[in-house]
């Protein structure tokens, strides 16, 4: 009550005033519009909160960091605040379902449950080795066809390559 009283007779735009409270938020920070010295024809506003809390743990809500902007003319209301703490409220409610329904489904990147196939490919010992292969694989089966990277040449084209020694020539 005594609270309250104390802010609206600060609130009070009279004229021997510096300053005039302009509202508070819920936490408790008051926030204030004072004329400016350089320029007579604008308000300055700031944001008073209880010196006893560290300045990282101040927060501003979005719409009273509007208005400290100049991005709002008018203050925002209590009703207003309370209004937005009920839909932060909602969107983490709604944030969490969406949450656990995309935890309920199964994902891409998830270890699948069956063992796949090798890969086309990936060289097989069949494939590797034509010739045991052959001498293990029942008569009444084709014969597996070559690898044929196994019968290209394993040199590289310039293995034999040695660069010539470098000559200066004296021209101009």
């Amino acid at each position: 009550m005594v609270n309250s009283l104390w802010f609206k007779w600060r609130s009070l735009r009279l004229p021997w005033r510096k300053s005039f409270m302009v509202g508070q938020d819920l936490a408790g920070n008051t926030f204030w519009e004072f004329k400016d010295v350089a320029n007579a024809n604008r308000f300055r506003r700031i944001v008073k909160f209880d010196p006893k809390t560290h300045y990282g743990d101040v927060q501003v809500t979005p719409q009273w960091h509007q208005w400290l902007r100049y991005l709002r003319e008018h203050p925002p209301s209590l009703e207003e605040q309370r209004q937005d703490l009920i839909r932060q409220a909602q969107m983490k409610q709604l944030a969490q379902l969406a949450d656990e329904r995309w935890a309920s489904k199964p994902s891409v990147l998830d270890k699948p449950k069956t063992q796949q196939p090798a890969p086309a490919t990936q060289a097989s010992e069949t494939t590797a080795n034509p010739t045991s292969a052959s001498q293990e694989a029942p008569a009444s089966q084709s014969q597996p066809t070559p690898n044929p990277w196994a019968q290209a040449d394993r040199r590289n084209p310039g293995d034999g390559y040695q660069p010539d020694s470098w000559t200066p020539t004296s021209q101009r």
